[in-house]
């Protein structure tokens, strides 16, 4: 008896524990999705501010046709996502894997990836009707994220494929710098630009998300979250999210969107040039001496007080000189130079010029 009950002590914990295995697996684990990837846009008319190439682009769609396509973009959310979108409407989300080729060519950007991959997936035909029975385009289509850092040995090679497959398959190649893309494949490409976004669009959006997400927020603080975003709306909704994470219960303030984005804070920077206007060179030293302790980046504090500079009603000869310096001290910093040393150099600088103006 005394061993069936012990036999018995030690089983009941171990079906416990089979039990609560079995219970946890079963339940749904939800996953964070970034803001970014939940907020995109899901299909053409969603995309803000691009009017010109949505009309394009949905004419396109009339014709059940797309010719090769350059996507320069600098600041705009929609980039990939939006000829994601336009390729599931033209083609069929049941035929995406087997039509559609994504690759980004910042991973892979050689040679042997434009003969292996691409060379391979463009060469095999496609038949021209759904598994409805539907009519479908009869064509494939490969997107090439970040084609600007594919090396020039494969760009050419992806130039003699775009000529010879151009009956079965149809390219899109994004980038960020167009002129990183050698002529001959610019040449047989239609070319779209996606404009950064204007401020009262960001700032409806951004509201947008705020209601949904049943954040507290302050006006100001969403000023200055279009502010430092500088009309980039995935760098805004990042700014958003990780804002939310660190006020919990507390409402995002602009001090608040000001130390996640790590922006100087315009007392600083106009004090700054105030002691450069009126004060002595030991001031100026102390002053940046305590920016660059604060642990500002050297190039954020540039990029303010060139915009600070501009504003200023300075001479155009002033101005130049002192817009000069910067790109000396902007490519000194690039170099490794001292932050501090660049920094006082170019106060210096401004120091001078203002008392000649």
């Amino acid at each position: 008896m005394q061993a069936f009950l012990k036999g018995a002590t030690v089983q009941a914990p171990k079906a416990q524990k089979e039990k609560a295995l079995a219970g946890s697996s079963t339940e749904k684990t939800v996953k964070a999705v970034p803001w970014v990837e939940k907020y995109r846009p899901k299909c053409v008319d969603e995309v803000a501010f691009q009017e010109e190439v949505v009309a394009v682009l949905k004419k396109s769609l009339e014709g059940a046709d797309v010719s090769m396509l350059t996507w320069n973009y600098s600041s705009s959310p929609s980039d990939e996502t939006f000829y994601i979108a336009l390729v599931i409407v033209l083609i069929c989300p049941v035929l995406y894997r087997q039509r559609v080729l994504e690759l980004n060519a910042s991973d892979e950007r050689g040679i042997q990836v434009i003969r292996e991959k691409v060379k391979t997936f463009a060469q095999l035909t496609v038949a021209g009707t759904r598994p409805d029975g539907k009519l479908c385009p009869p064509f494939k289509i490969i997107i090439l994220d970040e084609a600007d850092s594919m090396t020039p040995p494969a760009q050419a090679a992806l130039r003699r494929t775009m000529e010879k497959e151009s009956r079965t398959t149809r390219f899109c190649l994004i980038c960020n710098y167009i002129s990183r893309i050698i002529e001959p494949l610019t040449s047989r490409c239609s070319k779209f630009r996606f404009k950064p976004l204007d401020n009262h669009i960001q700032e409806t959006r951004l509201l947008d998300i705020c209601e949904k997400e049943n954040l507290k927020y302050s006006k100001e603080g969403i000023s200055a979250l279009v502010r430092v975003s500088e009309g980039d709306l995935r760098k805004a909704i990042t700014f958003l999210q990780s804002a939310a994470r660190l006020s919990i219960a507390k409402e995002i303030t602009e001090h608040t969107i000001t130390e996640i984005a790590g922006v100087v804070p315009n007392k600083m920077i106009d004090n700054l040039l105030h002691i450069c206007f009126r004060g002595t060179f030991e001031k100026l030293e102390v002053a940046v001496r305590n920016l660059v302790d604060e642990g500002y980046a050297a190039t954020q504090i540039l990029s303010q007080l060139h915009e600070s500079i501009i504003e200023k009603d300075f001479g155009d000869k002033q101005k130049s000189a002192i817009a000069e310096k910067m790109a000396v001290v902007s490519k000194c910093m690039l170099d490794g130079a001292d932050e501090f040393l660049q920094m006082l150099s170019l106060c210096s600088v401004i120091m001078q010029q203002s008392s000649q103006d």
